[in-house]
């Protein structure tokens, strides 16, 4: 057994501290002294800290049916940027769109009304908008459907683009895709004005027989099949119109007046409702 002198023995209660821990416990007292000064002189200054309040968002409408021409028109003014600049961006092959689109967003630019922030891009806008077609076109009955009518996706939201263009009113909408269908599975030329106007850049009841004759690829007067892409931006509506149908033996329809579009299997019954239709729009005012 070792004898330990008295001063070798720490004092019972009160333990050796090193070096190191004198300075470990000293930068400890600085720390709590600090707190303990710096909460009394936060609680005296009298004034409760500034919080900005919340950025109140611009709105962006995109109603259904426009065509991305219209849309990038609109981006522009409500992001504050030069005209152009949306479409620059749009046409600049970075958006996350189907394969078939070869980068065209024509039919992806989902319609809805989206916030607008000071920090908003136009790709971010443009991004936001294919995501959202993305989640609405990708469900499950959009793409069960799709298969069911014998057409894929994409092909999906070109029938629906021209449903949302040709329908006078929602409730037409089914009836105009079931023409649509019944067009493409006999082998006629689907005869679609809305897909002729797209091509030519315009939008227009008047149709000539020179226009039907142009080369134009979005002419489904002389060209078999659909358009090669979308011609405008459809809704929701109108692409469960392109996927369910209705039954029916439709070849052809014309709006003679607001609210009365009719439909036939009989192109002779056709062609009078066209020559009604052809009487108003002649003795219409200017």
């Amino acid at each position: 057994m070792v004898n330990e002198s008295p001063q070798d023995t720490p004092r019972r209660g009160r333990p050796r501290m090193t070096r190191r821990g004198r300075l470990a416990l000293g930068a400890g007292l600085l720390v709590v002294t600090a707190a303990a000064v710096l909460v009394p002189l936060l609680l005296l200054s009298g004034e409760p800290p500034v919080v900005p309040p919340p950025e109140k968002p611009r709105m962006l409408l995109v109603p259904e049916g426009w065509r991305a021409s219209q849309v990038y028109e609109a981006a522009d003014k409500a992001l504050r940027v030069a005209p152009g600049t949306t479409r620059k961006v749009a046409e600049g092959g970075t958006l996350k769109l189907p394969a078939d689109a070869l980068g065209n967003p024509e039919g992806f630019l989902f319609p809805a009304t989206y916030p607008v922030y000071r920090k908003t891009t136009p790709r971010g806008l443009l991004d936001y908008m294919v995501r959202t077609a993305h989640e609405r076109f990708g469900a499950e009955r959009i793409s069960s459907g799709a298969q069911r009518t014998g057409v894929n996706l994409y092909q999906t939201v070109t029938i629906a683009s021209i449903v949302q263009a040709e329908a006078d009113t929602p409730e037409d909408m089914g009836k105009v895709a079931r023409v649509i269908h019944n067009r493409l599975a006999q082998g006629m030329t689907l005869q679609m004005d809305s897909t002729l106007n797209y091509g030519l850049g315009r939008s227009t009841l008047d149709t000539s027989h020179a226009d039907t004759r142009m080369d134009n690829p979005y002419n489904t007067y002389n060209r078999q099949g659909l358009p090669p892409t979308p011609i405008d931006n459809p809704g929701e509506q109108a692409m469960h119109a392109a996927i369910d149908p209705p039954p029916g033996d439709w070849l052809y329809f014309v709006t003679v007046r607001p609210g009365d579009t009719r439909f036939t299997a009989d192109y002779g019954e056709h062609q009078r409702n066209v020559e009604e239709f052809n009487a108003l729009r002649a003795s219409a005012p200017n």
